[in-house]
């Protein structure tokens, strides 16, 4: 009777360890599963690009200069136009990864991304694709319905700045995909087409709140835009060296000695065209050539990061990494504000 007893509790004991051993190995791939989305969404949140988003900063350009950043309603508009400009900026870089994704692989530092590195699943990059693009055209619908009232606006004409902002923001988009699909192997066209990003913001950051700046400033952001863009390609170049052509076509039409040469004309002119805003601009009365020495000092300062410190790739990591520049461009939009809502007019 007892070696009966005894038996059958040996036979039990397996039963228990086996049912033990499959609930473990469930928790374990319910745990695996969280892991992985969790990592995923991670990877996704860091295919978007947060930190890139500080290039559309450029649309309070707009609002800035012309002292109304501290009314309500114009505020809120420049708000959404920021918040939509950072969704389909997203959009692109993610289409952007889709198309370089075996030349990403390739590269020393792309190659960590997460779509070509396969932290990110194509799938998921797809649907986040179409929810970015339908968030921003929720937000566009918003700045419809939320009007800015008064009367002799001066898109009137045209449809009213709301209707001009959908168009550039869908102008934005339309011109980035040519971008990523071909007019990024022309040869200086692209680099034309990264400052006429920058531009499209400003304009849109302006038409959103319904007001006209100054041409000289569209000038300034276009120069600039191609000073940034040409040090980006003139870094490539260093980076990469000999196997550049390879990672990205459109390097193999450019060299150092040309790239050299088109920086020191757009940095020079992009310090003359700000100079010439100052002294003619009628915003701020001439006060703000007290910004043109803070102006000189960041652009010599990213001269020096891009030729000393073999740095400028990215010229939005530059910004929140360097500590000088940081500086440089907190205190020049700091005596900007001084000078056009502090002193009187």
């Amino acid at each position: 009777m007892n070696e009966a007893l005894t038996d059958q509790r040996e036979q039990s004991q397996p039963v228990e360890q086996n049912v033990t051993l499959v609930s473990g190995g469930v928790g374990e791939v319910a745990k695996d599963r969280t892991v992985t989305f969790g990592a995923r969404l991670g990877a996704l949140l860091q295919a978007l690009r947060p930190r890139q988003w500080t290039k559309n900063l450029a649309l309070f350009v707009g609002i800035l200069f012309a002292k109304r950043l501290l009314e309500v309603t114009p505020l809120i508009h420049a708000l959404l136009a920021f918040i939509a400009f950072c969704l389909v900026s997203s959009f692109i870089y993610l289409l952007n990864d889709l198309l370089d994704l075996e030349n990403d692989r390739r590269h020393p530092r792309k190659r960590n991304r997460p779509l070509a590195s396969g932290r990110l699943p194509i799938s998921w990059a797809l649907v986040a694709m179409g929810c970015l693009l339908g968030a921003a055209g929720l937000l566009t619908l918003v700045i419809f319905l939320l009007p800015l009232g008064g009367q002799h606006l001066p898109y009137s004409s045209l449809g009213g700045g709301d209707l001009l902002f959908a168009l550039v923001l869908a102008t934005y988009v339309v011109l980035m995909v040519l971008y990523s699909v071909r007019l990024k192997h022309v040869v200086l066209l692209d680099v034309f087409i990264i400052a006429s990003g920058f531009l499209l913001r400003i304009l849109a950051g302006a038409v959103v709140i319904s007001v006209v700046i100054s041409p000289w400033l569209y000038l300034v952001t276009i120069l600039l835009s191609l000073f940034l863009a040409l040090n980006k390609r003139r870094h490539e170049l260093v980076l990469l060296q000999g196997e550049a052509s390879t990672h990205r076509q459109i390097l193999k039409e450019y060299s150092l000695p040309l790239l050299d040469q088109m920086i020191t004309i757009t940095a020079a002119a992009t310090v003359m065209a700000y100079s010439l805003y100052t002294f003619q601009g009628p915003t701020g009365d001439h006060h703000l050539m007290v910004t043109i020495p803070l102006v000189l000092y960041g652009l010599f300062r990213y001269l020096y990061l891009v030729y000393m410190r073999m740095e400028g790739g990215s010229p939005e990591e530059v910004l929140l990494r360097d500590r000088p520049t940081l500086a440089a461009v907190g205190l020049c939009a700091a005596v900007i504000f001084v000078v056009l809502y502090v002193l009187p007019s």
